[in-house]
C-alpha cells in the first residue's frame, strides 16, 4: 500500500522513496508519493522521478488510481524494483491546481446557500474551473453576483484545514458533500477540508493553506446543459 504523502502535506515539492513495482516498463508504483492521482475533477501532478544510484531521471507524465494502487506513468523505462528515488513535483502546475481546488469549494458552497444547488459535475484546471450545478434557471446576473461573493469570502483570507473522521462521523454533517451523488459508498475513512468556519466538505484533494493565495475569480459564461443542469466556466487571475 502505498503512503499518501499529499493528503497531509500539500506544499512539501521533493520526496524520497523506494520502487514497489514495475508494470509494463513503465508504469511505477512506489512505497509512498507526494505526486496527486486523477480524481475528484483534479488532474494529476507531473514532475520528475531521479534514480539515487545514478540520477537518472524519468518524466512522470501521468498519475492514476487503478485497482487500489497509485500508478506513476514515466517517460521510458529503466526503473526497477527496489529503486530508491526522489521525486520532485512540476510545483507551478501542482500550487495553480490547489488555488483552484479551493476556489472550487468556495464558489460550490455560495451557490448552495444561494440556492441549494448540488454539483452534477466539474473539472478544475490550472487556471480554470468549470463547475456543472443542479439549477433550473441560468440568470447570468445572479450567477456574476455569486462569483462576487466566493470573491469576498477569498478577501477574507479564512485558513484552510484538514482533518479525517470516520463515515458515520462525518455523515451527521448535513453539507459534507456537495456533490449531487453524495458521499461515493467506497469512502470509509474521511478527509474533511475546512475553509474557515464559511464551508466544510469532504475531499481527498490538495489545497492552500489560505484563501488569499487563490487570486480573484472572474465569471467567464454559463451555459444551459439541460432540465436542472446549469454548466458555470470560471478563470482565476493572481491577486
Amino acid at each position: 500500500m502505498t503512503e499518501l504523502l499529499y493528503l497531509k502535506d500539500h506544499y512539501l515539492r521533493e520526496f524520497e522513496a523506494e520502487v514497489q513495482e514495475v508494470i509494463e516498463n513503465t508504469k511505477i508504483v512506489l512505497n509512498k508519493t507526494f505526486f496527486y492521482p486523477a480524481g475528484g475533477a483534479q488532474p494529476s501532478d507531473t514532475g520528475t522521478i531521479k534514480k539515487l544510484s545514478n540520477n537518472e531521471e524519468f518524466h512522470v507524465i501521468n498519475v492514476k488510481k487503478d485497482q487500489g494502487k497509485i500508478i506513476h506513468e514515466v517517460s521510458q523505462d529503466g526503473l526497477k524494483k527496489g529503486d530508491k528515488i526522489k521525486g520532485i513535483i512540476n510545483w507551478k502546475r501542482r500550487y495553480n491546481l490547489m488555488r483552484a481546488h479551493t476556489a472550487a469549494h468556495i464558489i460550490s458552497e455560495v451557490f448552495h446557500k444561494k440556492t441549494n444547488a448540488l454539483i452534477t459535475g466539474n473539472q478544475i484546471d490550472e487556471n480554470k474551473i468549470r463547475v456543472d450545478f443542479s439549477l433550473e434557471n441560468l440568470d447570468q446576473e445572479k450567477i456574476k453576483e455569486y462569483i462576487q461573493e466566493a470573491n469576498e469570502i477569498i478577501a477574507r483570507d479564512l485558513k484552510v484545514t484538514t482533518e479525517f473522521t470516520t463515515r458515520e462521523e462525518a455523515l451527521k454533517q448535513p453539507s459534507i458533500s456537495k456533490l449531487a451523488m453524495g458521499l461515493p459508498e467506497h469512502i470509509k475513512d474521511v478527509r474533511i477540508v475546512n475553509i474557515g468556519n464559511f464551508d466544510i466538505q469532504a475531499d481527498g484533494g490538495t489545497h492552500v493553506n489560505s484563501t488569499k493565495e487563490i487570486g480573484k475569480l472572474v465569471f467567464i459564461k454559463a451555459e444551459n446543459k439541460g432540465k436542472n443542469n446549469k454548466r458555470v466556466y470560471i478563470k482565476i487571475e493572481n491577486a
